[in-house]
């Protein structure tokens, strides 16, 4: 298994980096008392792609190709899409 490495940063460093930033985003959106239908579906947005996230890189699958790829996907994305449709109709 070949290392990817930018800037001297390997991958799994970067997308732990980038993780830890939409989390401090999110932290900050509570922080700052911002609400309504536009920050509920960020911070389910910003979720949903850490979910994904953590299924390729730290679990591997974003190698895996068939079958196994798709639970966690499907897992994260059916009932994110589904809340964030519910909270469209409600707001």
């Amino acid at each position: 298994m070949k290392k990817r490495v930018v800037l001297g940063i390997r991958a799994c460093t970067w997308v732990w980096l980038i993780m830890m930033s939409l989390t401090l985003v999110t932290y900050l959106i509570g922080q700052f008392g911002l609400g309504g239908l536009s920050a509920s579906l960020t911070v389910l947005g910003f979720a949903l792609l850490k979910g994904q996230m953590v299924g390729d890189y730290f679990m591997g699958l974003k190698r895996i190709q068939g079958f196994w790829r798709w639970p966690v996907s499907l897992w994260l994305f059916i009932p994110g899409g589904l809340v964030g449709i519910a909270f469209t109709l409600v707001g």
